[in-house]
């Protein structure tokens, strides 16, 4: 069947009126059944990987075109931070058109200085792929860690135009006064200085502001830009996490729109309504949460089957019941993406009203769900699932603390609760982790990833300044919820991806093996010994080995980097950190747009098989193109959300760092190297998990240390220790850089 497949394809790809079409595309026009669409997929893949065909922009499919010097290319223009020595890069929309990007995993190209004209960093602009004259060295040639291969330095890209600017805010510290005044922009990959227009009445030379690109004509002169906001003193209280907000474009207030319609929504739960769902009230169902969380939008109840095995019932709050397709709500959300957990505050996808009110599942009053109702067999399988809109009021709200400390009671100490209710909910605790626990172990059996490790979170005074940290611990208790979480996706997963219906899927591809060999490599310089990583057993038991070690966190984010970023598709193509070949995302609407379409989706395919009668209760679900645009949208504001939320972590950190060394300068804190390299030593914290450099300049006088380049450590000619990958070391507070986030040691 594949081999047949595999011809159709190429055929298909071959005609003359073939315009690019993506996997379910090609599914649809070639009419494969439903029950051969798994061959149909292999075949896709084994065409790409054997470059019989191209995958270009927005996944769609086309034969390899012809290469051609001079070939205007749309894409992005990038710089890197570091001014001294700045980099610029062309990346593709599509890699495929042309020879310069074959191999790569990271497609980019340089862009020389004197070729970017006008181009800012982010925009989007059309280039000219030009051959670099050869030098007078044949043999110099270039390797790329984006790239499979050793390939020569050969093209080039010239920006021709600027198609669009980057909708990046511009964020720095304003100087000057009159036709001389300027913001110099905290961004380093953005020009050091821009040309202000106008001045706000209240900003003071010194302060931060924020301002609104204008244009750049020539570039021999400043871009000139506006003055829109002044945020105030740079060491005033806030003015740090606020910086980043208007970087990034974060949203700070909802349209009057979107609060308007919000306000219309009925806080209770009309009679009609609960007539409608399958009602759970009376059914012991609870949440976990964070011990700070204020939107609850998973529950759960666990019963026994006579005869062996076990229902588990996700409830997920219903935002798709007061959320419509095309309203004010929605379009909002859908624009936002998904929900930004900053260090001080909570940047919400919905408003308050839904996100903590009406769609939280608080206990002891009525909420809408949609709930996954999977049965497993006694060894935690799951052997068939239903979906169904309900009605639930939650017994009780744990913090994980508190599950976890519950779930740890012997029997013994369990009967010796005198509260019943407290004692029965004991019991529940219990025998759903007796539960997860086994779908945990099978998980892990089928070869997924162990990627979870501690994280350390920032306590803030009254005004935002960090007085404390607080490291979370990945135990049993939050195990318990991500299995659950991960089952109801993937049940939710398999139902639409069998189903005639377009939906969104949350993908991870399978990792490149150089990068995962460079990951090994890093692993070998700890002291580990290290298989074929490229073989899934071999990573698990990699990842084993480190468990506990101080090296742990280290390791693992090192693998996180080697591994593809995960993504939403229209394809169902698996995952491979969880060894999944079904997964979405439907367990978080109240924080992610995708989970309220899955949602959508999901009751349309439900409406048509149980309600034929009625199939307007089901709202309008995205047809194909439109669910690629979403899920190309919230992909990116995903991204944008992480390095906002990573950066305020930092921030704080780095604040609390300051902190507590100005308050005792000699204090020393215990870390390990991570890496060598001829300017230093990278180390981390162990305990705040903090990363710097440890200068060469900064280590004892250079009779005592001399950089071994053949086995990349700084060897001591004294007994002091030798600092290499993987050495335990004691280290103090040298300097820190605020604007770029970095931190130097020195040796304690």
């Amino acid at each position: 069947m594949k081999e047949t497949f595999t011809q159709l394809i190429r055929d298909h790809l071959d005609r003359p009126d073939y315009r690019p079409q993506n996997k379910s595309e090609l599914a649809r026009a070639l009419q494969v059944d439903s029950k051969d669409r798994a061959a149909f997929r292999d075949a896709v893949v084994a065409l790409e990987r054997g470059g019989e065909i191209l995958r270009g922009k927005k996944a769609r499919y086309r034969l390899p075109g012809a290469d051609s010097e001079g070939q205007m290319l749309a894409g992005r223009f990038e710089c890197s931070p570091d001014r001294k020595r700045r980099s610029q890069y062309f990346i593709p929309d599509d890699p495929t058109q042309h020879p310069a990007f074959r191999g790569m995993d990271w497609p980019k190209v340089f862009v020389p200085g004197h070729a970017s004209g006008t181009a800012l960093h982010g925009d989007a602009v059309e280039v000219e792929m030009v051959k670099r004259a050869p030098r007078r060295d044949s043999s110099s040639r270039s390797y790329s860690r984006h790239s499979r291969r050793v390939e020569p330095d050969e093209w080039q890209a010239k920006i021709s135009k600027v198609v669009s600017r980057s909708e990046s805010g511009i964020v720095g510290t304003f100087h000057g006064k009159g036709s001389r005044a300027t913001i110099s922009p905290d961004d380093r990959r953005l020009p050091p200085s821009f040309q202000l227009l106008n001045v706000l009445a209240e900003a003071r030379p010194g302060d931060i502001v924020v301002a609104k690109f204008v244009e750049w004509t020539e570039s021999g002169f400043l871009p000139q830009a506006e003055m829109v906001k002044v945020l105030g003193r740079d060491d005033a209280p806030g003015v740090d996490i606020l910086k980043v907000i208007h970087r990034y474009q974060l949203p700070l207030e909802f349209p009057e729109a979107v609060l308007a319609e919000a306000e219309l929504i009925d806080e209770v739960v009309s009679d009609e309504e609960i007539q409608r769902r399958e009602d759970w009230r009376e059914r012991q169902v609870f949440t976990i949460d964070p011990e700070d969380a204020k939107d609850f939008d998973d529950a759960i109840c666990v019963t026994e089957r006579e005869g062996g095995g076990f229902e588990l019932a996700v409830h997920i709050a219903d935002v798709s019941h007061y959320v419509k397709p095309g309203s004010a709500l929605d379009k909002e959300a859908r624009k936002r993406g998904n929900s930004v957990y900053l260090a001080d505050r909570v940047i919400p996808m919905l408003p308050e009203k839904l996100s903590n009110g009406v769609c939280s599942l608080k206990p002891h009053v009525e909420r809408l769900t949609h709930a996954a109702i999977m049965t497993f067999d006694a060894s935690g399988k799951m052997v068939k699932s239903r979906f169904a809109s309900c009605v639930i009021r939650s017994h009780r709200r744990y913090a994980y603390e508190e599950a976890y400390a519950l779930m740890e009671l012997s029997d013994k100490a369990t009967a010796r609760i005198d509260d019943e209710k407290e004692r029965s909910l004991a019991l529940h605790l219990q025998r759903a982790w007796k539960l997860a626990s086994m779908i945990r172990e099978r998980r892990f059996r089928n070869g997924a990833l162990d990627l979870d490790f501690p994280e350390v979170r920032v306590v803030l005074d009254e005004k935002g300044r960090a007085v404390g940290v607080k490291k979370s611990i990945y135990d049993e208790s939050h195990q318990l919820i991500e299995e659950f979480m991960l089952a109801a996706n993937e049940a939710v997963a398999y139902e639409t991806k069998n189903a005639p219906a377009p939906s969104v899927y949350r993908i991870h591809e399978d990792p490149d093996e150089a990068r995962l060999e460079e990951f090994a490599d890093l692993a070998r310089s700890f002291g580990h010994r290290v298989g074929d990583v490229a073989h899934r057993p071999e990573l698990q038991k990699l990842l084993e080995g480190v468990k506990g070690k101080l090296e742990e966190h280290s390791v693992k984010l090192a693998l996180l980097k080697s591994l593809r970023r995960a993504a939403y598709s229209v394809d169902p193509i698996g995952h491979y950190g969880l060894s999944k070949a079904n997964y979405t995302h439907f367990t978080s609407p109240i924080r992610r747009y995708a989970d309220l379409v899955v949602h959508r989706v999901l009751r349309k395919i439900l409406s048509r098989r149980h309600e034929p009668t009625a199939p307007e209760l089901a709202d309008r679900t995205p047809v194909v193109q439109e669910i690629v645009e979403i899920a190309e949208h919230i992909s990116k504001t995903e991204r944008v959300a992480a390095d906002a939320e990573k950066e305020t972590r930092q921030l704080k950190i780095i604040e609390y760092l300051e902190r507590i060394c100005r308050e005792d300068p000699k204090v020393s804190f215990e870390a390990t190297v991570t890496d060598v390299r001829p300017i230093g030593a990278f180390v981390e914290l162990n305990e705040l998990l903090v990363k710097g450099l440890m200068k060469r300049e900064a280590l004892p006088p250079r009779d005592e240390y001399f950089y071994d380049r053949a086995r990349q450590q700084f060897k001591s000619r004294t007994e002091a220790p030798t600092l290499t990958v993987g050495q335990r070391i004691e280290v103090r507070l040298a300097r820190v850089d605020r604007v770029r986030g970095f931190v130097d040691f020195e040796l304690a």
